[in-house]
């Protein structure tokens, strides 16, 4: 109750569990987007928006490079990348009066629908971009499962509850 989440002490983002995608200069997380449509019908005054529960719209993560490397080349390949953002959340605790680190990690997979290879300049950095559409997300903060969404296997799952597990077995899934 008396925790207060101050900031990103530190990332790293690894590429198919593997390679250190050191170059990185920042990641703009996802936004969900659900697929509404506008209800109208007697006995409402008016009309509303109405989410389908679980189907997003389309998803983006772009990841920013400070300097053109291998990697954005790799993202060329016509295939899905998984991608591993790991960091830590600095929290103060109001009560104890001490710090304490909450890990944080994204888990995204999906191909490549942008690849910039950024730009010359005369010491300076290139810069340069990816971005993905992604088709699986994972959220873990304090190595807790919050969301995970799987476009193909019709998961969508937050805090541990199943939206989609009627929707799979509606469909024999």
């Amino acid at each position: 109750m008396n925790k207060l989440p101050e900031r990103l002490k530190d990332f790293r983002v690894y590429l198919a569990g593997r390679n250190a995608l050191l170059g990185i200069a920042d990641v703009t997380l996802p936004s969900f987007d659900m697929m509404t449509e506008t209800v109208k019908a007697a006995g409402i005054l008016g009309e509303y928006e109405s989410p389908t529960m679980g189907h997003m719209q389309s998803m983006k993560l772009p990841l920013n490079f400070r300097v053109l490397t291998e990697e954005q080349v790799y993202f060329l390949r016509p295939e899905a990348h998984r991608i591993d953002l790991r960091g830590e959340i600095q929290v103060y605790d109001a009560a104890t009066g001490q710090y304490k680190g909450v890990a944080v990690r994204l888990v995204a997979q999906g191909p490549a629908t942008k690849v910039d290879l950024g730009k010359f300049e005369k010491s300076a950095g290139t810069g340069g971009s990816v971005e993905l559409e992604i088709y699986y997300l994972k959220l873990e903060i304090d190595r807790k499962t919050r969301v995970e969404f799987d476009r193909f296997n019709y998961v969508f799952a937050v805090d541990g509850v199943d939206y989609m597990k009627s929707t799979r077995n509606a469909l024999g899934l």
